[in-house]
């Protein structure tokens, strides 16, 4: 019998339900309580009555216990919740494996940071105007966070969106992806479990989308957190109440160059993997790959043969290395992307098909003309495009010519190559003889342009959900 989710929120009554459905062959794995205008209201008016009521803050000592405790019951449930983010989302259980084990240190990251940020000391006496005062900040709760989720990493992204906010002692909620709630609505019961009074975290899958403006665009937001496609965050952005501050992460099309000198039988491996990984439901996945065009075809058919050798499949067993898209109609759209750029020019080296209805098949691509679909948007699939390049401004030009920037790499044996690279393309970040998608959970992790706003990271997070208050002593014996 499937498993049934409460609806998290303080004393609130669901208005319906809705079913959690495997990707890969749409087994229902569960249901859950969704929340109308009323539980909205309620989760915001628990949670600013708790930010509101200052002497009865969680200390910091509590915070450190509750996360504490919280790392160590994820420990013991390790297996259990690698399974079910296999099962709710789709990603490979050895992916998924991995994403738990970040998500826990993720949690140990907050409590460091906890420990270790502070305010700092201003300097006064510099002047006449600052003679006789100190002066020093000290950092406080923002407020109320609110967080939108994303599918692609149902438990890690749960964990950099709500650990932060517990550890800088936020009341937070949080609307999970309807396709992947369950990790997320898990990591609460875990929080709880360790101590964290339910008011603090609370989790709602909204019945409507009006119903979820209604919580994010509320005046009594002060943070909203947002992970998802570009079009729904701006939109979001732009209904925001005066003053609410936020964190937009949205998707890019991260460009790779392969420089004449690189090690291909190393960056083979790297590159198949940073674009077929989660098949390709990354938003930094490996997609554009400029290669020079004394290399070009030959790194094509290589990484196709790696491709092909990755097993396509059911995301619960051990082997399988490439899974489900999360919607049937997303492994449709993915396939009339490739068959639009075949029909403009495009050279298939390998895949192109759907394998199921819920899977497709690695594919390659070489020399997808400007005028494809594919060329300058988020495929999101596990579809890597190969581009041949005479001069390296050439290819630099095109990766800067879209309107998102994420993270980039450059694979080169020359460090001069890497370091022009560096200096030229448009990037957040840039991987050297690495692919794209490389992160651990503590480095800054931003998108530019039409790819984001603000930056993520638990550290970074844990900063953007504080404000600075500043006491200035004026005293004559100082």
């Amino acid at each position: 019998m499937a498993e049934h989710f409460k609806l998290l929120v303080a004393e609130a009554k669901a208005d319906g339900k809705i079913e959690v459905s495997a990707p890969f062959d749409g087994a229902l794995i569960a249901t859950i309580e969704t929340g109308g205008s009323d539980a909205v209201e309620q989760a915001l008016a628990t949670a600013y009555a708790l930010y509101r009521d200052k002497k009865n803050w969680l200390t910091a000592e509590q915070r450190i216990n509750i996360l504490h405790k919280t790392a160590g019951i994820m420990q013991s449930r390790f297996d259990e919740l690698a399974i079910e983010s296999a099962r709710e989302g789709g990603k490979p259980l050895i992916d998924s494996k991995a994403e738990v084990a970040r998500a826990i240190d993720g949690i140990k990251n907050c409590v460091e940071v906890l420990r270790t940020e502070h305010g700092e000391e201003i300097p006064m006496g510099k002047n006449s105007a600052s003679m006789n005062r100190l002066a020093f900040t000290t950092r406080e709760p923002i407020g109320v966070v609110v967080a939108v989720s994303a599918f692609n990493h149902p438990l890690n992204l749960a964990v950099h969106q709500m650990g932060p906010a517990i550890a800088a002692g936020c009341p937070v909620i949080i609307k999970p992806a309807e396709d992947t709630p369950l990790s997320c609505f898990r990591l609460i019961g875990i929080l709880r479990e360790a101590g964290l009074p339910e008011g603090w975290c609370q989790g709602i899958v909204t019945s409507t989308l009006e119903i979820a403006t209604q919580l994010v665009t509320d005046k009594r937001v002060a943070f909203f957190s947002f992970i998802g496609s570009a079009r729904v965050g701006w939109h979001l952005r732009s209904q925001l109440a005066p003053g609410t501050r936020c964190a937009l992460e949205h998707g890019g099309v991260a460009p790779v160059i392969v420089a004449e000198d690189a090690d291909i039988d190393d960056a083979v491996p790297i590159l198949a993997k940073g674009g077929f990984y989660h098949a390709g439901q990354v938003c930094v996945s490996v997609q554009r790959v400029f290669a020079h065009k004394s290399i070009a075809r030959h790194l094509a058919q290589r990484i196709a043969e790696a491709g092909a050798k990755m097993k396509v499949g059911d995301p619960t067993l051990a082997d399988t290395e490439i899974g489900p898209l999360i919607r049937h109609h997303e492994t449709s759209r993915i396939d009339d992307w490739v068959k639009d750029a075949l029909a403009k020019g495009a050279e298939l080296i390998s895949g192109g098909s759907k394998l199921s209805a819920s899977t497709y098949a690695a594919t390659v691509l070489f020399n997808t003309p400007a005028d494809a679909i594919i060329f300058s948007n988020e495929i999101f699939g596990p579809v890597i495009c190969v581009y041949e390049y005479d001069d390296i401004d050439d290819a630099i030009a095109l990766a800067n010519g879209l309107d998102v920037s994420f993270q980039a790499a450059v694979f080169s044996k020359n460090i001069d190559t890497c370091m022009y690279v560096f200096k030229q393309i448009d990037a957040a970040a840039v991987m050297v003889n690495d692919h794209t998608a490389f992160r651990v959970d503590w480095m800054p992790f931003a998108g530019l342009k039409h790819s984001g706003h603000g930056v993520g990271g638990i550290p970074h997070t844990f900063r953007e959900m504080q404000t600075e208050k500043m006491m200035v002593i004026r005293s004559p014996s100082l």
